[in-house]
């Protein structure tokens, strides 16, 4: 395995360099790598390193989260306010509605499956959209009203209500279909619970941190820990207590960064560090577990169905900035930069299909469903890129130059 390991570090790094140079996402470039190195065509990678790809993907997910949480302060939520919190599920939950009901006449798949492949779709990525915002920073574009701020803001928050919905709809799958109306319900008591847990624990864990003065590295590790943790207990209190790991997860960054903004700064750096080796595992580990011919056969039908979710969603946008302080031309930017998806459905595309081999049921809608969200980042990532590098400088208004160098300060600073 760890022959393997080597090879997907020195590759992937090669793939990323040469897609940035080919100015399309870096993440393409090792999608691609794993999907041709991966077991349905070269079949390049050791069994027991496919096997641990699960844990690996966790870890890429933890940390995903963990960099969201440190890059939303309260004042950059304050100044976007209400169509921040808009934005954070609404476009989401209509795309995934969307998915649901139509899911079942494009492709092979039930109500349920086609529910799970629906909030597998339904987030913004943060790889594609964070690069994007912070050169439009740079450019003074937009800063005034706040748009950038807005789209990163926003796009974090609804990484998580996508990833819990999903969460609480794997457990239905899993065999809690008898008690759909209550898991539904239940799903905004688990995300308040979820916060409340990752406020308080990020309260502590500030408290420690300040008494004992671990160095950065050990803070980093230590808080990834009790992350992962987390979603152990999720896991434990699934059939009894409503809980939501994640936004517990996106709640230990944002306490720490509301009390000690240089301790969260000097973690979140690290979490960046970190990100470069998990982000090459995450994508090149989703890559080997695409099955080619399932993916050519839901080819036209899984891009319409992706297609209608975009619409949905873009429709979102719109209502959820009706009443925002955003003209025509800034509310289409907020559609497009709405658009490109691919390190939530990276992270979680596989998830279904290793569950139903797990239990020893039919892999066929897990292969569908993975086949579909691996379209969707081949699709949207480099069009949504592009899209966005496009419409910035003709959608937004250049701003005065301290306006956008003070929002770039502060976005940067919570990237470390």
């Amino acid at each position: 395995m760890a022959v393997s390991i080597a090879e997907m570090i020195l590759l992937g790094l090669l793939a990323d360099w040469i897609f940035r140079k080919l100015r399309f996402p870096g993440l393409i470039g090792m999608l691609l790598l794993g999907v041709l190195v991966g077991p349905f065509v070269l079949n390049r990678m050791a069994p027991d390193f496919l096997m641990v790809s699960a844990d690996f993907r966790l870890i890429a997910l933890v940390v995903i989260l963990l960099r969201a949480g440190f890059e939303l302060s309260r004042e950059a939520l304050s100044k976007v306010g209400k169509q921040a919190l808009l934005l954070s599920f609404a476009p989401s939950l209509l795309e995934g509605v969307t998915v649901a009901l139509l899911g079942p006449y494009f492709l092979p798949l039930t109500r349920m499956e086609s529910a799970l492949l629906g909030f597998i779709l339904a987030a913004v990525s943060p790889a594609v959209v964070v690069p994007a915002m912070i050169h439009l920073i740079e450019e003074y574009r937009g800063v005034k009203k706040g748009i950038p701020t807005l789209v990163l803001a926003a796009a974090s928050a609804e990484n998580v209500f996508a990833i819990t919905v999903f969460y609480v709809l794997m457990g239905l799958y899993g065999g809690q279909s008898a008690h759909i109306g209550r898991a539904l319900a239940g799903i905004p008591v688990s995300i308040l619970l979820g916060i409340g847990a990752g406020l308080a624990l990020g309260w502590i864990m500030l408290r420690l941190f300040e008494r004992f003065n671990p160095r950065a590295t050990k803070r980093t590790l230590i808080v990834i820990g009790i992350s992962v943790l987390l979603i152990r207990l999720q896991q434990l209190l699934e059939s009894t207590v409503p809980f939501a790991a994640l936004p517990a997860v996106l709640g230990l960054g944002f306490v720490i960064l509301e009390k000690r903004e240089h301790m969260a700064h000097e973690i979140s750096s690290k979490l960046g560090k970190i990100w470069v080796f998990a982000s090459i595992m995450l994508f090149t580990l989703v890559g080997a577990q695409v099955n080619l011919p399932v993916v050519v056969k839901a080819g036209a039908a899984g891009f319409g169905l992706i297609v209608c979710g975009l619409i949905a969603r873009s429709a979102g946008v719109f209502l959820c900035l009706i009443r925002s302080p955003l003209n025509g031309r800034e509310r289409l930017f907020a559609v497009i930069a709405y658009l490109p998806k691919a390190t939530v459905q990276a992270a979680v595309g596989a998830v279904p299909l290793a569950a139903m081999i797990q239990a020893g049921g039919d892999p066929a809608p897990g292969n569908v469903i993975l086949a579909v969200a691996v379209l969707s980042i081949l699709f949207t990532a480099p069009s949504g890129a592009w899209l966005i590098d496009w419409a910035g400088p003709r959608l937004l208004t250049a701003d005065r130059p301290e306006e956008g160098r003070a929002a770039l300060e502060a976005i940067k600073a919570s990237e470390g």
